[in-house]
């Protein structure tokens, strides 16, 4: 492993810690905090892609995936008290979730990016940020709320996920968990382009360093 790479490592490892820890607090309705810090390892993973290329991002979203099991172990073991239960602070489910859907959405942003690196500067992160971003949801809360995969932890009791509500707020009624994933991706969306801005200049000065 190159020096170069262990900056991407830490920063990827320090994303995926606060967004584990991030993610137990609410923003809003529909939204939790994590919502917000978790997309910069898509940011990450690519500008590791482009600079160092296809092993070296690689490397970092492996490494991302690691912390992420460690935060998970480590959360299922803290046990918080509510409404007269005491419940851990990561179930299984989420932990399945979310190790699942990080190493299959950024590993394929990683393919996506690979795929693209020639065309146009803004193609390859844009592209491989919200095709990894939009599997990334749809893993994660499919794994973690939805009733059909109760049977992943039969004594997690996820009915709160499954109430039936208007979509946001305001559309069609569906089960909560989805109107959860809708405002989760629909951020990822937004926030895959304002990253263009910081991919483009850390871009710039890492490669000005490594000529």
């Amino acid at each position: 492993m190159s020096r170069a790479h262990i900056p991407g490592i830490l920063a990827m490892a320090a994303v995926v810690a606060a967004s584990n820890i991030l993610v137990q607090f609410l923003f809003g309705q529909w939204l939790t905090w994590g919502a917000f810090t978790y997309p910069i390892a898509f940011l990450v993973t690519d500008v590791m892609n482009r600079v160092y290329g296809t092993a070296a991002a690689r490397k970092v979203v492996f490494a991302g995936f690691i912390a992420g099991v460690i935060c998970s172990l480590i959360g299922t073991q803290i046990m918080l008290q509510g409404d007269g239960f005491t419940y851990p602070a990561v179930t299984l489910r989420i932990a399945i979730g979310s190790g699942a859907a990080f190493l299959t959405a950024q590993l394929l942003d990683v393919a996506v990016f690979s795929a693209l690196r020639e065309g146009k500067w803004w193609r390859a992160p844009l592209a491989s940020t919200l095709i990894g971003s939009s599997v990334d949801t749809a893993l994660f809360f499919t794994i973690a709320f939805s009733g059909t995969l109760s049977w992943l932890e039969p004594a997690n009791d996820i009915s709160w996920a499954a109430e039936a509500l208007p979509l946001l707020g305001a559309g069609p009624v569906a089960p909560l968990w989805v109107s959860l994933a809708v405002a989760d991706w629909l951020v990822k969306l937004s926030l895959a382009l304002l990253a263009l801005v910081p991919f483009r200049i850390i871009v710039r000065k890492l490669t000005v360093k490594t000529t």
